[in-house]
């Protein structure tokens, strides 16, 4: 989700299946394949071959808005990040994963899904999204997992160096790393755009990513992977998304450069690129009104792409069965050319 300006606080929250198994003296590894697999009954009714055109809520959607940073529970209609749908099967079985703007969107669906296939999971948000992440925290624990909140500015580099070390210490180690956290404002001509907000761009899109990034590295063993959430807009950039796109054109460049510098510490990096997704970004200043009621109608699929959409992709690159991907970026755009 976008990250801008709050402070706050939040619980610790442990899965009391894990404890259990811990308990009765089962491998940690085994203790996280029997949570995953015992992940609530999800919805399995859906024809196993379903069209993706038909799959979910075409535009024109509903004009609407929210102040930023906007709640995923609000919006019309509320977004799938896999919450009844996503089956897990042991995949990241012990893993344990730190990621930024995990309270909805992208970093939601990797929370689920990495819950149910096995991971722990620490998030990090606003308080004004706190609605949305004790439901993400929920479903973490319903996962028998451990789930950790960590609220915070990321603009701010001593908290971004208190959230790793939050996360080791609420994890017991760290070994994915999601800097999937963004703040997109739509300015229609560089002339508005004031220097505070581009500002707060480049501290939450660029800035702490490095400062994350730099503070876990010494905890990162081999066989670790980090990835970035970068967007279409990389490089086919919006006019109204001046400050953003840079920012996401750099996330690539990042992905690419520090997977060649990690590579021969056994560190994989990889990117996600979405295109149109429907998240709370669009609600809460990312786009103009007319933008938002097509949103993605011009992609081939005619409609935006869901956060659940890309769940696994973040579990395939995050999972060991991936372990000579390393500087790729793998897109999800509904046909837009994405890399």
């Amino acid at each position: 989700m976008a990250e801008d300006d709050p402070g706050l606080s939040r619980r610790h929250m442990v899965g009391g299946a894990g404890v259990a198994l811990a308990a009765a003296g089962i491998a940690p590894e085994a203790e996280a394949r029997t949570a995953a697999q015992s992940a609530p009954a999800l919805d399995t009714s859906a024809d196993a071959v379903r069209n993706p055109d038909t799959k979910y809520p075409k535009p024109p959607y509903r004009k609407q808005s929210q102040p930023w940073p906007g709640l995923a529970s609000r919006m019309d209609p509320p977004p799938d990040h896999g919450e009844t749908s996503y089956r897990g099967s042991g995949r990241l079985a012990g893993r344990r994963a730190l990621i930024t703007g995990g309270d909805s969107g992208m970093g939601r669906a990797a929370a689920i899904a990495f819950a149910r296939e096995g991971a722990d999971v620490a998030i990090n948000y606003y308080p004004s999204e706190e609605p949305d992440a004790q439901q993400v925290t929920d479903y973490i624990r319903q996962a028998g997992r451990r789930g950790v909140p960590i609220p915070g500015d990321l603009r701010d580099e001593a908290f971004c160096r208190k959230l790793v070390a939050q996360a080791l210490d609420g994890l017991g180690g760290l070994d994915i790393l999601v800097c999937n956290a963004g703040r997109q404002q739509q300015c229609g001509s560089i002339l508005d755009l004031t220097s505070e907000a581009f500002d707060a761009t480049m501290k939450t899109n660029i800035y702490a990513p490095f400062w994350i990034i730099k503070a876990a590295l010494p905890h990162l063993k081999p066989g670790s992977v980090i990835i970035g959430t970068t967007s279409e807009q990389a490089y086919d950039p919006s006019p109204d998304l001046y400050d953003y796109a840079q920012t996401k054109a750099a996330t690539m460049n990042y992905v690419k450069s520090l997977a060649k510098q990690l590579g021969p510490r056994g560190i994989r990096v990889n990117g996600v690129a979405p295109g149109p997704i429907w998240t709370p970004l669009q609600v809460s200043g990312g786009a103009t009104m007319e933008k938002l009621e097509n949103f993605g109608s011009k992609t081939a699929i005619g409609r935006a792409g869901q956060p659940a959409e890309l769940a696994s992709i973040y579990v395939q690159l995050a999972a060991d069965e991936a372990s000579y991907t390393t500087g790729n970026v793998y897109g999800a755009g509904g046909g837009t050319g994405q890399p």
